[in-house]
């Protein structure tokens, strides 16, 4: 099938793994920024094609994994108010607050509704004039733009029961702040395809610049990682550090300057709580002054203090510090029928991953 089994080609793949084996002379680990890079290494068997000193390491990739705690059980305890209704996307239902989950409040009788596009939500809030209708709004840079263009409809159309509680993400700030805390060693970076679709190179160059590290943008095809990995090793091996993009066919340098004009429509740059990286400059959003009418965060509402399971890894997991398997729950008490943690929940958390591919 074209633009699949091309990317998939055994001769094409076994000369990339041989020019990797080649190239490689040192111990290097590289981090796989996204959640879908890490299922894409796992069910083709990357890892095992690889030579023994190239590591791979999980990075914090997964918006629903990254999404701390207090903003779920905000989300839960919004939805225990009889005139408010939560719209979100699937994973979201299943993630562990402190002491409960939306699925849990669904099944006890709240309104919670599973979304697929942010634009469902002006339709749910049309539909349900006499409901407050809070979106859980995740997501990295490839989501925000489709969450602006819904705040602007919204207030366009001026639909006074549409809310969000925003909780999106800025990726370049998280890996400003993994390479700061020398935790783990990290010698050069697979950065997101999705997301660089709308970023482009600009926002990673101080990854080379200030940090002298190499990342190249990459595909999500066995062939793409393949490449990607080659790419890395070679300027490795060179002593250079720059931002080279693999995955073409895609990505510009320039990225989606209109998608990322409606994000900056709508918010500025704030402060950002991740799970495991905990509050990291510049690496979320907050509204601008003429939108913060749809903030929920505005409302008056008691919320639990937060809390997470004392022996959850997920954490660390997201910072590449362990792997599920270091994890005392993993498969044991933690599985995908009852996480613990939301790295288990997501199809693109690295302990659901695990759990599936190990």
């Amino acid at each position: 099938m074209k633009f699949v089994d091309e990317f998939r080609n055994k001769e094409i793949a076994e000369g990339l793994i041989q020019r990797i084996q080649k190239t490689s002379t040192r111990p290097i680990q590289l981090m796989e920024v996204c959640g879908t890079h890490t299922v894409s290494i796992f069910r083709y068997g990357i890892k095992s094609l690889l030579p023994e000193q190239i590591g791979l390491l999980s990075g914090p990739g997964c918006p629903v994994c990254v999404t701390p705690n207090n903003d779920i059980d905000l989300a839960i305890a919004l939805s225990r108010q009889k005139d408010v209704m939560i719209v979100t996307f699937g994973d979201m239902m299943r993630v562990p607050g402190s002491t409960s989950s939306l699925l849990k409040e669904k099944a006890g009788g709240g309104d919670i509704r599973i979304i697929y596009s942010s634009l469902e939500a002006l339709k749910i809030a049309k539909e349900n004039f006499g409901k407050k209708v809070v979106f859980l709004a995740i997501g990295f840079e490839t989501t925000s733009p489709t969450i602006a263009v819904a705040i602007l409809r919204a207030k366009e159309e001026k639909l006074h029961n549409l809310f969000f509680l925003n909780s999106q993400k800025r990726v370049p700030p998280a890996l400003i702040a993994l390479l700061q805390s020398k935790q783990v060693k990290i010698d050069g970076f697979i950065l997101p395809g999705h997301v660089s679709t709308i970023l482009g190179t600009k926002p990673y160059q101080f990854i080379s610049k200030e940090f002298g590290r190499p990342a190249v943008i990459t595909g999500f095809e066995p062939l793409d990682i393949l490449q990607g990995i080659w790419m890395l090793i070679k300027q490795i091996e060179e002593n250079r550090a720059a931002i080279e993009i693999q995955y073409r066919r895609i990505v510009h340098e320039e990225g989606n300057p209109t998608a990322l004009s409606k994000i900056y429509e709508v918010f500025e740059e704030d402060e950002g709580n991740w799970r495991g990286l905990g509050l990291i400059a510049n690496s979320g959003y907050r509204f601008k002054e003429s939108y913060r009418q749809m903030d929920v965060r505005n409302f008056d509402v008691e919320v639990e203090r937060s809390r997470e399971h004392p022996e959850c890894l997920c954490g660390e997991v997201l910072q590449g510090i362990k792997s599920p398997l270091e994890c005392r729950l993993f498969k044991k008490v933690c599985h995908p029928e009852n996480p613990i943690g939301p790295c288990m929940v997501s199809i693109e958390g690295t302990c659901h991953t695990y759990f599936k591919y190990q």
